[in-house]
């Protein structure tokens, strides 16, 4: 599978949901798994943007698990949320939002540098959207304000432009392990 499809596929499956009698069959971890391998194959330096995303995806990963393991302990039948629970919450939020910026954000810079501008502008349209309705999407989930369906179907289709073009992108020799342009492959 190629780098940049693992990203997108991790993307899917960590903020897709697919319930079947309240359990989500699609686990957050393996999709921040898969992001942290495409971002490992990306990585051409310790400096790179791809090893900054990929540390972020790490650290997602990690809370991802912990919010698992939190939101399948019994809370004794109340519906209130410890207030370690909405830490963990906002955190993997927050991990999930830093972590798409940070990978689009290589991603775009590695494209940038083979002169794709049409494709460069999109993916920033995307990154910006996600990361903006996301935020505001957490924070109406605290009840700061309310936007009804609205932002969850904006934020839903943010998220699968990305990944789509996420896919349409994993091609470009520049987002192959090497890095390498080859002139058999289109631009």
């Amino acid at each position: 599978m190629l780098p940049v499809t693992k990203l997108a596929t991790g993307f899917l499956f960590a903020f897709a949901a697919f319930r079947l009698n309240g359990f989500d069959l699609l686990f957050d971890p393996v999709g921040w798994c898969l992001c942290v391998s495409g971002l490992s194959q990306l990585r051409r330096s310790a400096d790179d943007p791809f090893d900054r995303a990929r540390f972020f995806a790490i650290a997602t990963l990690c809370i991802s698990l912990v919010a698992m393991v939190v939101s399948g302990t019994p809370s004794n039948g109340l519906l209130t949320f410890s207030p370690v629970e909405h830490g963990i919450g906002i955190a993997n939020t927050a991990g999930a939002l830093i972590t798409v910026w940070l990978s689009v954000d290589a991603v775009i810079r590695r494209i940038r540098l083979h002169g794709d501008i049409s494709r460069i502008a999109l993916l920033d349209v995307s990154r910006w959207a996600v990361a903006g309705l996301g935020a505001l999407g957490m924070l109406v989930g605290y009840g700061y304000a309310d936007l009804g369906p609205v932002l969850a179907v904006a934020w839903f289709t943010a998220v699968a432009a990305l990944i789509v073009m996420l896919y349409r992108s994993a091609h470009l020799p520049c987002l192959s392990q090497t890095g390498e342009l080859t002139t058999s492959q289109p631009v």
